[in-house]
């Protein structure tokens, strides 16, 4: 099964969406700005990227600026708390398959986790 966290009013992520068709995949779409995303699944998806939080936060969001996420010394448990109450922090998009995960950023990233 392949799952895509997907925010469709990103280029990259509508980009990676349609690669995945394009291959014959059609995934499970998880709207992560709609429906968020709990700790448990966040964690997950750290994990299976191999991705500390500090890589998977969107630092060009106003949300990162006004919550001065940027300094020095911010831990990634701060990092992580942000992206569960702000998901747009989250960097997009994230496709799954199995214990793989890879951020479609280029979204030619995908193709290293997809059986094509």
């Amino acid at each position: 099964m392949t799952t895509i966290y997907h925010n469709p009013r990103c280029s990259k992520s509508r980009q990676t969406l349609q690669l995945l068709r394009d291959n014959g995949i059609e995934p499970d779409i998880v709207l992560y700005l709609e429906s968020p995303i709990d700790r448990a699944t966040l964690l997950d998806l750290l994990d299976k990227l191999n991705l500390s939080a500090g890589q998977l936060v969107r630092r060009s969001e106003q949300e990162f600026k006004d919550r001065n996420l940027g300094r020095d010394g911010v831990a990634q448990e701060q990092l992580i708390a942000a992206m569960l109450d702000c998901p747009k922090l989250i960097e997009r998009p994230i496709v799954v398959v199995g214990n793989s995960a890879r951020l479609g950023r280029p979204p030619e990233n995908v193709l290293e986790i997809i059986d094509v």
